[in-house]
C-alpha cells in the first residue's frame, strides 16, 4: 500500500507470515431490524440557500435571475420599496448576495450587506403574502488567520498574491510606520507574516479585524509587535508591543499619508519650480493625487488652520514639549479641524490639493522641534511610553500564543485559518 504524507509521499509495505492461518469457526445470524418511519416532505417545506456574486456590468435583473429567483411579485416589490433602492446603489463588484428560495423559486428571504462598515445587511424576509425590507445587523464569525510572504515588487503586490486583504497590508504598514518608511525603504526579499481576525457571514469575508501579531523583516532587520488591551484601562491600555513589552508606536509617524512617492527632500538648496530660484527646502514633498487624505503624524492640538501665504491651505499642529508639525498646499480641511481642537495620531486633518506657491498636487510637511527645521526622515523619533512592570505577565500571557506562531510560520510563504 502506499501512504501520502503532508510533506511528501511516503511507501509502506506490509508482509504476511507464511505460517498457515488457524480455520475460525463462523455462524450465520439473521435479525428483524425496526425501520423508522418515514413520511414524504412537502412543498413548502422545500427551501434552497444560494449566493451569488455581483459581476462586473451585472443589472439587478441579471442577479436575482442567477440567485433562482422567479417570484413577479417579489420582483416587484424590490423595485418599488424604498428601503430596497440601497441594494440596487450598492451593486459594487465583489460584493455579494443570498437569498432563500422555494421549489418554485418564490423568494423567502433575501440579504445583502451594505456599505459603511458597520456590518448592517438589508433583509428582504416573505411574510404571506407580503413583503417587508429592513436593515439588520449581520451575525458576524471571527476567524484567526495566519498568513505570510515576501516581497517582490510591493507590500500590495506581495498581500495581493497571499490573500492578505489591502486593510489589513495598510494596518501592517501603521503600526511599523514609525520604524520603516514604506515609500522608500522596502527592499526585494523582504518578508513579514501576520495573524488578523477576519469577520465573515455564510463563510466568506466581511470585512478584516484586528491584527493580533505582526512581524516585518526590512533589510535584514525584523520588527515584531503584538497586540495587547490591559482590561484595567488607564494610560497604554492598548496598543502594539514589542515581546519586551516596548510599545511599537512612535510618537510622530513616519509619513502623514498612507502611500504615495517622495518628490522633493530636505535640503539648504533646492531651485522652487514656481519661484525660479533656489532656496532651502526645509521639508518633505510627497506627491499624491488631489484629494488623497493627510494624517497627523503625532498626537496634538491644532494651533493654525487656514490660508498661510505660499503655503495655501495648510494645518499646524503642536505635540508634545516642543514639536510642531506643518501640512500645506492642502486642496481643503477634513470636518471639524478648527483651531484648539485635539487630534491623535492617525487622524484625518485633511486632502492633498495643490493651493499656494505648488506647481502640481502635492503635500509639503515639516518637522520642527523647538521651532528648528528637522528632517523627519533622518532623525530618530521619539517613543510612546513602555507598558508598567506590573502589565508585564498580563502581557505575555496574552500574546506569548500568537507571538509563537510567528516563529512557526517564519521562513514560508504560509495561509491558514482556524
Amino acid at each position: 500500500m502506499v501512504g501520502v504524507s503532508l510533506f511528501g509521499m511516503v511507501a509502506a509495505f506490509g508482509t504476511v507470515n507464511d505460517a498457515q492461518l488457524v480455520d475460525v469457526p463462523r455462524q450465520q445470524v439473521v435479525e428483524q431490524l425496526a425501520l423508522p418511519s418515514l413520511s414524504a416532505a412537502t412543498e413548502s417545506d422545500q427551501s434552497f440557500l444560494r449566493e451569488e456574486r455581483v459581476q462586473r456590468g451585472d443589472t439587478v435583473a441579471e442577479l436575482l435571475q442567477r440567485l433562482g429567483l422567479d417570484d413577479p411579485a417579489a420582483i416587484k416589490f424590490l423595485n418599488g420599496n424604498k428601503a430596497t433602492q440601497s441594494l440596487f446603489r450598492q451593486l459594487s463588484p465583489g460584493k455579494n448576495l443570498t437569498a432563500r428560495t422555494g421549489p418554485r423559486g418564490e423568494l423567502q428571504t433575501l440579504v445583502f450587506p451594505l456599505n459603511g462598515g458597520k456590518d448592517q445587511a438589508l433583509l428582504v424576509e416573505r411574510k404571506g403574502s407580503e413583503f417587508s425590507a429592513s436593515e439588520q445587523a449581520l451575525k458576524l464569525e471571527t476567524q484567526v488567520v495566519i498568513k505570510s510572504a515576501e516581497i517582490s515588487y510591493s507590500l500590495f503586490g506581495a498581500a495581493d498574491a497571499a490573500g492578505i486583504p489591502d486593510s489589513v497590508a495598510m494596518k501592517m504598514a501603521d503600526i511599523f510606520g514609525g520604524d520603516i518608511d514604506f515609500h522608500r525603504d522596502l527592499r526585494k526579499g523582504d518578508r513579514f507574516a501576520v495573524i488578523y481576525e477576519s469577520l465573515n457571514y455564510l463563510g466568506r469575508e466581511v470585512r478584516s479585524g484586528r491584527i493580533l501579531a505582526a512581524e516585518f523583516t526590512n533589510d535584514g532587520k525584523t520588527y515584531r509587535a503584538a497586540w495587547f488591551s490591559d482590561p484595567d484601562g488607564g494610560e497604554n491600555s492598548s496598543g502594539y508591543y514589542t515581546a519586551e513589552g516596548k510599545n511599537i508606536r512612535k510618537a510622530f509617524l513616519r509619513s502623514p499619508l498612507e502611500f504615495s512617492r517622495i518628490t522633493s527632500g530636505f535640503t539648504k538648496a533646492r531651485f522652487h519650480p514656481v519661484l525660479k530660484k533656489w532656496r532651502a527646502h526645509k521639508g518633505i514633498d510627497y506627491g499624491a493625487p488631489t484629494g488623497t487624505r493627510v494624517r497627523a503624524t503625532g498626537d496634538g492640538i491644532v494651533e493654525f488652520v487656514g490660508r498661510k501665504g505660499g503655503y495655501g491651505n495648510a494645518v499646524v499642529l503642536r505635540h508634545q514639549s516642543s514639536y510642531t508639525t506643518l501640512y500645506g498646499h492642502l486642496s481643503r480641511f477634513q470636518s471639524g479641524i478648527r483651531k484648539g481642537s485635539r487630534v491623535s495620531q492617525g487622524d484625518i486633518i485633511g486632502f492633498v490639493g495643490a493651493t499656494g506657491l505648488a506647481s502640481g498636487p502635492h503635500l509639503h510637511y515639516e518637522f520642527r522641534v523647538a521651532n528648528v527645521h528637522k528632517n523627519p526622515l533622518a532623525m530618530a523619533l521619539p517613543s510612546a511610553p513602555p507598558l508598567k512592570p506590573s502589565q508585564l505577565d498580563l502581557f505575555r500571557e496574552r500574546t506569548g500564543a500568537h507571538l509563537a506562531r510567528i516563529d512557526l510560520i517564519r521562513g514560508f510563504n504560509l495561509a491558514q485559518a482556524d
